[in-house]
Protein backbone atom coordinates (compact mmCIF):
# COMPACT_ATOMS: atom_id res chain seq x y z
CA UNK A 1 0.00 0.00 0.00
CA UNK A 2 1.77 3.12 -1.23
CA UNK A 3 2.17 6.32 0.78
CA UNK A 4 4.51 9.16 -0.09
CA UNK A 5 4.88 12.91 0.20
CA UNK A 6 5.95 15.35 -2.49
CA UNK A 7 7.39 18.70 -1.46
CA UNK A 8 6.08 21.35 -3.84
CA UNK A 9 7.38 24.41 -2.03
CA UNK A 10 9.98 24.72 0.74
CA UNK A 11 10.57 28.46 1.03
CA UNK A 12 9.28 30.74 3.76
CA UNK A 13 7.31 33.92 3.02
CA UNK A 14 8.43 34.43 -0.57
CA UNK A 15 9.64 32.31 -3.48
CA UNK A 16 13.30 32.19 -4.44
CA UNK A 17 15.06 30.93 -7.55
CA UNK A 18 15.58 27.54 -5.88
CA UNK A 19 12.42 27.20 -3.82
CA UNK A 20 8.71 27.96 -4.16
CA UNK A 21 6.50 28.87 -1.21
CA UNK A 22 4.66 26.36 0.94
CA UNK A 23 2.85 23.30 -0.35
CA UNK A 24 3.03 19.57 0.36
CA UNK A 25 1.19 16.78 -1.47
CA UNK A 26 0.50 13.39 0.06
CA UNK A 27 -0.15 10.46 -2.27
CA UNK A 28 -1.93 7.46 -0.77
CA UNK A 29 -3.20 4.56 -2.85
CA UNK A 30 -4.00 6.69 -5.89
CA UNK A 31 -5.48 9.54 -3.85
CA UNK A 32 -3.81 12.97 -3.59
CA UNK A 33 -4.21 15.35 -0.66
CA UNK A 34 -2.67 18.82 -0.60
CA UNK A 35 -1.56 20.79 2.44
CA UNK A 36 -1.23 24.53 1.80
CA UNK A 37 -1.15 26.04 -1.66
CA UNK A 38 1.27 28.95 -1.94
CA UNK A 39 1.69 31.16 -4.98
CA UNK A 40 2.76 29.17 -8.04
CA UNK A 41 1.82 25.77 -6.64
CA UNK A 42 -0.02 24.74 -9.83
CA UNK A 43 3.18 25.10 -11.84
CA UNK A 44 5.03 23.00 -9.28
CA UNK A 45 2.33 20.36 -9.65
CA UNK A 46 2.88 20.28 -13.41
CA UNK A 47 6.62 20.20 -12.95
CA UNK A 48 6.63 17.32 -10.47
CA UNK A 49 3.74 15.24 -11.77
CA UNK A 50 1.08 15.91 -9.13
CA UNK A 51 -2.43 15.33 -10.46
CA UNK A 52 -4.94 18.19 -10.70
CA UNK A 53 -7.64 15.64 -9.90
CA UNK A 54 -7.16 16.06 -6.15
CA UNK A 55 -10.33 16.66 -4.14
CA UNK A 56 -9.03 18.08 -0.85
CA UNK A 57 -6.75 20.98 0.08
CA UNK A 58 -6.02 21.48 3.79
CA UNK A 59 -4.75 24.90 4.87
CA UNK A 60 -2.68 25.23 8.03
CA UNK A 61 -3.44 28.96 8.31
CA UNK A 62 -4.50 31.96 6.26
CA UNK A 63 -1.19 33.72 5.60
CA UNK A 64 -0.71 34.65 1.95
CA UNK A 65 2.34 32.47 1.33
CA UNK A 66 0.26 29.41 2.19
CA UNK A 67 -2.92 30.11 0.21
CA UNK A 68 -2.50 32.50 -2.74
CA UNK A 69 -1.86 29.64 -5.15
CA UNK A 70 -5.35 28.21 -4.73
CA UNK A 71 -6.81 31.09 -6.79
CA UNK A 72 -4.79 30.22 -9.88
CA UNK A 73 -5.18 26.50 -9.31
CA UNK A 74 -8.98 26.72 -9.20
CA UNK A 75 -9.03 28.95 -12.27
CA UNK A 76 -6.96 26.44 -14.22
CA UNK A 77 -9.23 23.61 -13.06
CA UNK A 78 -12.24 25.58 -14.35
CA UNK A 79 -10.56 26.33 -17.69
CA UNK A 80 -9.94 22.59 -18.04
CA UNK A 81 -13.66 21.95 -17.58
CA UNK A 82 -13.43 20.25 -14.22
CA UNK A 83 -16.78 19.01 -12.96
CA UNK A 84 -15.75 17.15 -9.79
CA UNK A 85 -16.10 19.01 -6.52
CA UNK A 86 -13.19 20.45 -4.54
CA UNK A 87 -13.08 20.70 -0.74
CA UNK A 88 -11.09 23.44 0.98
CA UNK A 89 -10.40 22.86 4.68
CA UNK A 90 -9.09 25.44 7.13
CA UNK A 91 -8.99 26.42 10.81
CA UNK A 92 -11.92 28.09 12.54
CA UNK A 93 -12.53 31.52 11.02
CA UNK A 94 -10.92 30.73 7.65
CA UNK A 95 -14.13 30.57 5.60
CA UNK A 96 -14.22 34.31 4.94
CA UNK A 97 -10.79 34.32 3.33
CA UNK A 98 -11.35 31.09 1.39
CA UNK A 99 -14.69 32.33 0.01
CA UNK A 100 -12.96 35.45 -1.30
CA UNK A 101 -10.29 33.27 -2.92
CA UNK A 102 -13.00 31.10 -4.51
CA UNK A 103 -14.76 34.12 -6.03
CA UNK A 104 -11.68 36.01 -7.23
CA UNK A 105 -11.40 36.44 -11.02
CA UNK A 106 -13.91 33.80 -12.11
CA UNK A 107 -16.34 34.34 -14.95
CA UNK A 108 -17.82 30.87 -14.49
CA UNK A 109 -17.09 28.06 -12.08
CA UNK A 110 -17.47 24.64 -13.67
CA UNK A 111 -17.33 22.70 -10.42
CA UNK A 112 -18.64 23.00 -6.86
CA UNK A 113 -16.29 24.21 -4.10
CA UNK A 114 -17.08 23.24 -0.52
CA UNK A 115 -15.42 25.27 2.22
CA UNK A 116 -15.17 23.60 5.61
CA UNK A 117 -13.72 24.69 8.93
CA UNK A 118 -12.14 22.20 11.33
CA UNK A 119 -10.93 22.45 14.87
CA UNK A 120 -8.13 20.73 16.72
CA UNK A 121 -9.00 17.15 17.60
CA UNK A 122 -11.83 16.87 15.05
CA UNK A 123 -10.75 14.03 12.73
CA UNK A 124 -11.74 14.02 9.08
CA UNK A 125 -12.51 10.32 8.63
CA UNK A 126 -11.68 8.58 5.37
CA UNK A 127 -11.52 4.99 4.16
CA UNK A 128 -8.68 3.42 6.11
CA UNK A 129 -7.29 6.62 7.62
CA UNK A 130 -8.14 10.00 9.11
CA UNK A 131 -6.77 13.52 8.89
CA UNK A 132 -6.43 14.73 12.48
CA UNK A 133 -5.96 18.50 13.04
CA UNK A 134 -3.96 19.65 16.05
CA UNK A 135 -3.20 23.11 17.49
CA UNK A 136 0.10 24.83 16.73
CA UNK A 137 1.52 28.17 17.83
CA UNK A 138 1.95 30.78 15.10
CA UNK A 139 1.47 34.52 15.35
CA UNK A 140 -1.21 36.43 13.51
CA UNK A 141 -3.51 33.67 12.34
CA UNK A 142 -5.48 30.74 13.72
CA UNK A 143 -3.23 27.80 12.86
CA UNK A 144 -3.39 24.02 12.72
CA UNK A 145 -1.10 21.15 11.94
CA UNK A 146 -2.43 17.95 10.39
CA UNK A 147 -1.65 14.29 11.01
CA UNK A 148 -2.56 11.60 8.50
CA UNK A 149 -3.19 8.56 10.69
CA UNK A 150 -3.87 5.17 9.15
CA UNK A 151 -6.02 2.55 10.86
CA UNK A 152 -4.41 -0.52 12.37
CA UNK A 153 -3.87 -3.38 9.96
CA UNK A 154 -4.92 -6.97 10.52
CA UNK A 155 -2.34 -9.32 11.97
CA UNK A 156 -0.35 -11.48 9.58
CA UNK A 157 -2.09 -14.73 8.60
CA UNK A 158 -0.04 -17.96 8.66
CA UNK A 159 -1.07 -19.97 5.55
CA UNK A 160 1.47 -22.74 6.13
CA UNK A 161 0.07 -23.50 9.59
CA UNK A 162 -3.48 -23.33 8.21
CA UNK A 163 -2.65 -26.04 5.67
CA UNK A 164 -0.87 -28.08 8.34
CA UNK A 165 -4.02 -27.96 10.47
CA UNK A 166 -6.08 -29.16 7.50
CA UNK A 167 -8.07 -25.97 7.04
CA UNK A 168 -9.17 -25.78 3.40
CA UNK A 169 -8.15 -22.64 1.57
CA UNK A 170 -11.09 -20.35 0.83
CA UNK A 171 -13.83 -18.67 2.90
CA UNK A 172 -12.61 -20.17 6.19
CA UNK A 173 -9.22 -18.49 5.75
CA UNK A 174 -10.98 -15.16 5.27
CA UNK A 175 -13.08 -15.61 8.40
CA UNK A 176 -10.04 -16.49 10.49
CA UNK A 177 -8.11 -13.49 9.17
CA UNK A 178 -11.04 -11.26 10.15
CA UNK A 179 -10.72 -12.52 13.72
CA UNK A 180 -13.47 -15.12 13.70
CA UNK A 181 -13.11 -18.58 15.22
CA UNK A 182 -14.24 -21.40 12.91
CA UNK A 183 -15.51 -24.96 13.36
CA UNK A 184 -14.22 -27.57 10.92
CA UNK A 185 -16.22 -30.49 9.55
CA UNK A 186 -14.48 -32.85 12.01
CA UNK A 187 -15.67 -30.75 14.95
CA UNK A 188 -12.40 -28.99 15.75
CA UNK A 189 -12.69 -25.34 16.73
CA UNK A 190 -9.83 -23.22 15.40
CA UNK A 191 -9.20 -19.93 17.15
CA UNK A 192 -8.18 -17.02 14.94
CA UNK A 193 -5.40 -16.29 17.45
CA UNK A 194 -3.77 -19.55 16.45
CA UNK A 195 -3.23 -18.37 12.89
CA UNK A 196 -3.27 -14.57 13.03
CA UNK A 197 -0.61 -12.45 14.67
CA UNK A 198 -1.06 -9.19 16.54
CA UNK A 199 -2.52 -6.21 14.73
CA UNK A 200 0.07 -4.11 12.97
CA UNK A 201 0.23 -0.33 13.17
CA UNK A 202 -0.74 1.89 10.28
CA UNK A 203 1.43 4.79 9.24
CA UNK A 204 1.42 8.35 10.52
CA UNK A 205 2.60 11.44 8.64
CA UNK A 206 2.52 14.81 10.42
CA UNK A 207 2.68 18.27 8.80
CA UNK A 208 3.01 21.22 11.15
CA UNK A 209 2.67 24.28 8.94
CA UNK A 210 4.17 27.40 10.56
CA UNK A 211 4.70 27.10 14.29
CA UNK A 212 6.85 27.62 17.31
CA UNK A 213 7.91 24.33 18.90
CA UNK A 214 5.01 23.21 21.08
CA UNK A 215 3.77 20.32 23.18
CA UNK A 216 0.78 19.74 20.90
CA UNK A 217 3.10 18.87 18.01
CA UNK A 218 4.94 16.37 20.20
CA UNK A 219 1.64 14.76 21.20
CA UNK A 220 0.36 14.59 17.61
CA UNK A 221 3.68 13.21 16.34
CA UNK A 222 4.23 10.41 18.88
CA UNK A 223 5.74 7.50 17.00
CA UNK A 224 5.15 9.12 13.59
CA UNK A 225 6.81 7.60 10.55
CA UNK A 226 7.46 11.08 9.16
CA UNK A 227 7.30 14.58 10.64
CA UNK A 228 7.38 17.55 8.26
CA UNK A 229 8.31 20.49 10.46
CA UNK A 230 9.09 24.06 9.58
CA UNK A 231 12.65 25.28 10.19
CA UNK A 232 12.65 28.90 9.11
CA UNK A 233 15.86 29.91 10.87
CA UNK A 234 19.18 28.70 12.24
CA UNK A 235 20.46 29.14 15.78
CA UNK A 236 21.81 32.62 15.13
CA UNK A 237 18.29 33.81 14.30
CA UNK A 238 16.71 32.25 17.40
CA UNK A 239 15.31 35.55 18.74
CA UNK A 240 13.75 36.29 15.35
CA UNK A 241 12.13 32.85 15.34
CA UNK A 242 10.46 33.68 18.66
CA UNK A 243 9.44 37.13 17.44
CA UNK A 244 7.82 35.85 14.23
CA UNK A 245 6.30 32.64 15.60
CA UNK A 246 8.59 30.24 13.76
CA UNK A 247 11.07 27.49 14.68
CA UNK A 248 14.77 26.95 14.25
CA UNK A 249 16.13 23.76 12.73
CA UNK A 250 17.47 22.70 16.12
CA UNK A 251 14.10 23.26 17.77
CA UNK A 252 12.37 21.17 15.10
CA UNK A 253 14.88 18.38 15.75
CA UNK A 254 14.20 18.57 19.48
CA UNK A 255 10.48 18.09 18.74
CA UNK A 256 11.26 15.06 16.56
CA UNK A 257 13.44 13.56 19.29
CA UNK A 258 10.84 14.13 22.01
CA UNK A 259 8.08 12.60 19.86
CA UNK A 260 10.14 9.55 18.89
CA UNK A 261 9.47 9.95 15.16
CA UNK A 262 11.31 7.82 12.61
CA UNK A 263 12.28 10.61 10.23
CA UNK A 264 12.19 14.40 10.21
CA UNK A 265 11.83 16.54 7.08
CA UNK A 266 12.68 20.21 7.44
CA UNK A 267 11.00 22.82 5.25
CA UNK A 268 9.91 26.50 5.13
CA UNK A 269 13.40 27.97 4.99
CA UNK A 270 14.17 31.67 5.13
CA UNK A 271 15.53 33.00 1.84
CA UNK A 272 19.00 33.31 3.37
CA UNK A 273 19.22 29.49 3.41
CA UNK A 274 17.65 28.94 -0.01
CA UNK A 275 20.83 27.91 -1.82
CA UNK A 276 22.75 26.48 1.10
CA UNK A 277 20.88 24.94 4.02
CA UNK A 278 23.90 23.02 5.31
CA UNK A 279 23.96 25.12 8.47
CA UNK A 280 20.39 24.07 9.27
CA UNK A 281 21.23 20.46 8.44
CA UNK A 282 24.20 20.47 10.80
CA UNK A 283 22.29 22.05 13.67
CA UNK A 284 19.32 19.68 13.34
CA UNK A 285 21.44 16.54 12.94
CA UNK A 286 23.37 17.34 16.11
CA UNK A 287 20.08 16.61 17.90
CA UNK A 288 18.27 14.17 15.57
CA UNK A 289 20.31 12.24 13.03
CA UNK A 290 17.38 11.07 10.85
CA UNK A 291 16.88 14.56 9.44
CA UNK A 292 16.22 15.39 5.79
CA UNK A 293 16.61 18.90 4.37
CA UNK A 294 13.60 19.35 2.14
CA UNK A 295 13.97 20.49 -1.46
CA UNK A 296 11.34 21.37 -4.02
CA UNK A 297 10.28 18.28 -5.94
CA UNK A 298 11.62 15.86 -3.35
CA UNK A 299 9.52 12.69 -2.99
CA UNK A 300 9.74 10.65 0.21
CA UNK A 301 8.25 7.19 0.47
CA UNK A 302 6.71 6.10 3.77
CA UNK A 303 6.97 2.30 4.00
CA UNK A 304 4.78 0.09 6.13
CA UNK A 305 6.37 -1.04 9.36
CA UNK A 306 5.83 -4.30 11.19
CA UNK A 307 5.77 -6.47 8.07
Amino acid sequence: MSLSIRLLGTSASRPTVERNVSSVAIHREGETLMFDCGEGTQRQMMRYGVSFALQDIFFTHMHADHLLGVIGLMRTMALQGRAEGLRLWGPRGSSRVLKRAEAFGFERMTFPVEILEVGAGEPVARDGYAIVPFPVEHRGSASLGYALVEEERKGRFNPDLARELGIPEGPLWGKIHRGEDVTLDDGRVISSRTLVGDKRPGRKVVITGDTRPCAATIDASKGADLLVHEATFGDEEGPRAVETGHSTAREAAQIALAAGVRRLVLTHFSARYSRDASELDREARSVFTETIIGKDGMEIEVPLSGG
